[in-house]
């Protein structure tokens, strides 16, 4: 059974990072002291779930935590200092601090370096999340002791929901578009007017327009999807807005 290290001090220790082709050396004192941060440990750089879920949403969740009192958002894993610097460039995760821990001893010392040489990993990080505040651990969420790779309580959307517990998720919002039309460009326009962050899926560099036919009955562009909706064209996503701001003005008021 994993040690949850809650009300304990963060192990003093030194992570050797490279940056700007130099190394630089940083002790858990200068990450922790005096400031409130939010870190997630995990098995792998590179890994599929590590990659596909774990940091892109800490990264999609970051200006909400950092808008509520959290300083920092820290990826560490048993990896040495290259490996994460390039796995950070690959995952565009600007927002997520991170560290390597490449000969495991932040990992040892928190009680959650595991064997994974059944994998030819050798040792690595258990998966889990903590928040800090000025070096002392206030919570801790640890995946349960089960084989494989559990993943479920260590995730963003659990430790946004503690930090913030009466806070709004940010909208999931994707628009398909093309080059050359206008309406794309006044749907992007809007979304960011409206602060709302948006991926954009461009036609013939992203996706084919058999991928749009296969996710909506229209063909016209742009196509707004927003929490797993259709919400159509420029025009459409422009009602949408004013739907939901007059629904703010109403809970404001």
């Amino acid at each position: 059974m994993f040690k949850n290290l809650e009300g304990q001090r963060i192990p003093d220790v030194t992570f050797r990072t490279r940056r700007d082709h130099e190394w630089v050396d940083v002790t858990s004192a200068e990450i922790f002291d005096g400031k409130t941060v939010v870190l997630f440990s995990l098995p792998g750089a590179f890994t599929p779930t590590c990659s596909s879920s774990h940091v892109p949403r800490y990264n999609q969740l970051a200006p909400q935590f950092k808008a509520n009192g959290v300083d920092e958002i820290i990826c560490v894993s048993v990896n040495d200092a290259f490996v994460m610097n390039e796995w950070k460039r690959s995952q565009h995760a600007d927002r997520v601090t991170f560290l390597p821990d490449g000969n495991g001893e932040f990992s040892e010392k928190m009680g959650l370096l595991v064997d994974k040489d059944d994998l030819g990993f050798g040792k690595r990080s258990w998966r889990y999340s903590m928040l800090v505040r000025d070096g002392v651990v206030e919570k801790m969420f640890i995946e349960p002791e089960v084989p494989g790779d559990p993943y479920g309580v260590s995730d963003a959307d659990t430790m946004f929901a503690h930090v913030l517990p009466e806070g709004e998720l940010p909208h999931d919002v994707a628009v398909f578009t093309r080059e050359g039309c206008g309406f794309c460009v006044r749907a992007k326009g809007l979304l960011n007017d409206a602060g709302i962050e948006f991926e954009e899926l461009l036609l013939n560099r992203d996706y084919t327009d058999q991928t749009l036919r296969a996710v909506s009955s229209q063909i016209t562009y742009p196509q707004v999807f927003i929490d797993g909706k259709l919400i159509g064209g420029s025009d459409d996503l422009a009602a949408w807005l004013l739907t939901r701001d007059a629904g703010v003005s109403r809970s404001a008021a």
